[in-house]
């Protein structure tokens, strides 16, 4: 009697699929949930804190707070319309209601109605959405790629784009203290650690220098500041010296920071963020040196004004040129 084959080895789980959206590099320190932790932390210290969502609480690290507070989670369903008309109704009665879901059906599918019942009537939620720019492979329908360019185009609204774990913990407390209505970009699941080797404290309003270099500036927000940081390690090795600026607030931009570093003369100044080219940081520091009068040789890496491809992340971040790899080489070229 024949022996039945050896079952085939199950194929290694891709973990920089579509659907995981991990952006964490092989052996990168990471630390899970910083969003649902942190803010369980800050609702042990203030009753007024609520956790909302629209049907996204475990893909919004919300689930954690659900957990700690099961009283003061609120799930709306499936109606992003319906979850921010409630947040900004519950502000109004002094809660302060962290609303969650993807940053496509905030910036996109409820616009509207954070435009007029929370930015117009100046209600106190803190609007944390997932999946900002090219964070998911699953295709436009679920890449933010233009988020903060229609937030950044809102009256009132307080803009934040953190780049790992230890700022998204230090925010949360920090934009709750804040009186108005913020957008922050999230980053959810195993989030990369990188900020807290540069002894970084997230302050609002505030860019901070984490590196300096001669012939190079990166300014650079969310994961953008992580590639710099990678980026400019490995341009040492070409005798390369690259500055990091990293600007977690896009609204109100950091101008005297960003005037400050830009006017060293001699070095190329390079905007990279993890969105389009239109509308976003870039175009926000470029109109800034151009009504200062500052102009240094200026460049910018971000997304292409197109609708982006689905995939692994991995193979996204190089075909559209914000993989570590891709940058180093856009720099090189542009210094020749």
């Amino acid at each position: 009697m024949k022996s039945a084959p050896p079952p085939a080895a199950a194929k290694p789980r891709l973990t920089t699929s579509a659907m995981i959206a991990s952006i964490a590099g092989e052996g990168q320190r990471t630390r899970p949930a910083p969003f649902g932790h942190a803010l369980v932390e800050l609702a042990k210290r203030d009753e007024r804190v609520l956790g909302m969502t629209a049907d996204l609480g475990k893909y919004t690290d919300l689930h954690i707070f659900a957990q700690a507070f099961p009283k003061r989670h609120y799930q709306m369903g499936m109606a992003e319309q319906l979850l921010f008309g409630a947040a900004s109704g519950l502000a109004a009665e002094g809660f302060t209601p962290f609303a969650t879901t993807y940053a496509v059906f905030a910036s996109r599918r409820a616009y509207d109605f954070i435009h007029q019942t929370i930015a117009e009537e100046d209600r106190n939620v803190k609007i944390v959405c997932a999946l900002p720019g090219l964070t998911s492979g699953y295709g436009p329908s679920h890449q933010a790629a233009e988020d903060l360019a229609l937030f950044r185009a809102m009256p009132n609204i307080v803009v934040i784009d953190p780049c790992d774990a230890h700022e998204i913990e230090q925010a949360v407390p920090v934009i709750a203290s804040h009186q108005g209505p913020v957008y922050m970009r999230l980053l959810r699941g195993q989030v990369p650690l990188v900020l807290d080797e540069y002894d970084y404290r997230f302050e609002l309003g505030k860019a901070k220098l984490l590196r300096d270099g001669a012939e190079v500036l990166f300014i650079s927000s969310g994961i953008m500041t992580m590639r710099a940081l990678e980026a400019a390690k490995a341009l040492e090795k070409d005798r390369i010296g690259a500055g990091v600026l990293h600007v977690s607030t896009i609204k109100p931009l950091d101008s005297e920071a960003i005037l400050a570093a830009c006017s060293k003369p001699g070095r190329l100044v390079i905007v990279a963020e993890n969105h389009t080219v239109i509308g976003g940081l870039g175009e926000a520091v470029a109109g800034l040196l151009m009504r200062e009068r500052v102009h240094p040789a200026f460049r910018m890496i971000g997304l292409p004004d197109e609708f982006l491809a689905a995939g692994a992340l991995p193979t996204l971040h190089d075909r559209y040129g914000i993989s570590t790899d891709a940058v180093c080489a856009r720099v090189r070229g542009w210094l020749g």
